[in-house]
């Protein structure tokens, strides 16, 4: 029996982890069932993250405001709970943003004055909060700076390191290793288990600085358009929708959506496999 459209089933007569391994998910996307959160609260998480695109300045007090203009009225510590479940801080200068975990080493940002000339020179990595029909999942991407092709991409209903990795080893696997990889000073990035990785294939880690709303500007703006372009118009229901969902857009993204600020309005495959280095490069 074989393993089809990257869907791990119970019925399989590998096991579980060994499929998960083979399609490079983490096992926590298998197990995932859409988490009972109230109704109320969706609703008000799902404008939160419409109000962070639009303006990701707001603090929780104007957020507040943001809430009580559009008819849903809601406490400052409600808000700041649902913002901290949803990984969203305010970008403005203040003394912290994302925070690394006990023990764990912040690098310096390495992509000051540094001119990104060529694919795979500098890839970046976020994570976003997805919302659905009922509940909601988390999402990491890798993407090349240079071309803005999205790399790979791990859904999660948790933000525990693991999907992060899985994503950034899948990436290494169908590409060649970059100099640079930068992200912001989340527990997931500065955790052994991620920098690890990119140790031993001698790549430079790079964290954002704090409060410096520029540092991983291509990958919030891909996260909007993600979100306005297909996750806000589907509504999916849950974790099989969203998966193909989402496989199904970051293909016309890289390969059919073409981008003003890459050379020629180019698609993110044709600059990135035009000039790209290695296997596959065009």
């Amino acid at each position: 029996m074989s393993l089809r459209r990257r869907q791990v089933r119970s019925s399989h007569p590998l096991p579980v982890r060994r499929q998960c391994e083979l399609l490079g998910v983490p096992r926590s996307t298998h197990y995932y069932r859409a988490r009972p959160a109230p109704h109320g609260d969706l609703v008000r998480m799902r404008r939160i993250d419409e109000i962070h695109l639009e303006r990701p300045f707001l603090g929780s007090r104007r957020i507040v405001d943001e809430l009580e203009e559009a008819g849903l009225p809601t406490n400052r510590k409600r808000v700041q709970r649902l913002m901290r479940i949803m990984r969203l801080t305010a970008i403005y200068p203040k003394p912290r943003t994302s925070a690394p975990g006990p023990g764990h080493r912040v690098y310096p940002y390495l992509l000051r004055n540094l001119d990104v000339v060529r694919p795979n020179q500098v890839w970046a990595s976020d994570i976003t909060y997805v919302p659905m029909a009922r509940g909601f999942l988390y999402l990491v991407a890798i993407m090349d700076w240079y071309s803005r092709r999205v790399l790979s991409w791990q859904l999660s209903n948790t933000l525990e390191a693991d999907f992060c990795v899985a994503a950034l080893e899948e990436a290494l696997w169908r590409h060649p290793p970059p100099e640079i990889v930068n992200t912001d000073q989340g527990s997931q990035f500065t955790s052994e288990q991620w920098v690890s990785v990119l140790r031993d294939r001698s790549v430079a880690v790079s964290h954002d600085g704090r409060g410096r709303c520029h540092d991983n500007i291509f990958v919030e703006r891909l996260w909007r358009t993600v979100k306005y372009e297909d996750i806000y118009l589907r509504a999916y229901e849950g974790l099989p929708d969203l998966h193909q969902g989402l496989d199904r857009y970051f293909r016309y993204y890289n390969g059919r959506r073409r981008h003003s600020g890459l050379p020629g309005r180019g698609t993110p495959d044709r600059i990135y496999f035009a000039a790209a280095d290695g296997p596959g490069a065009a």
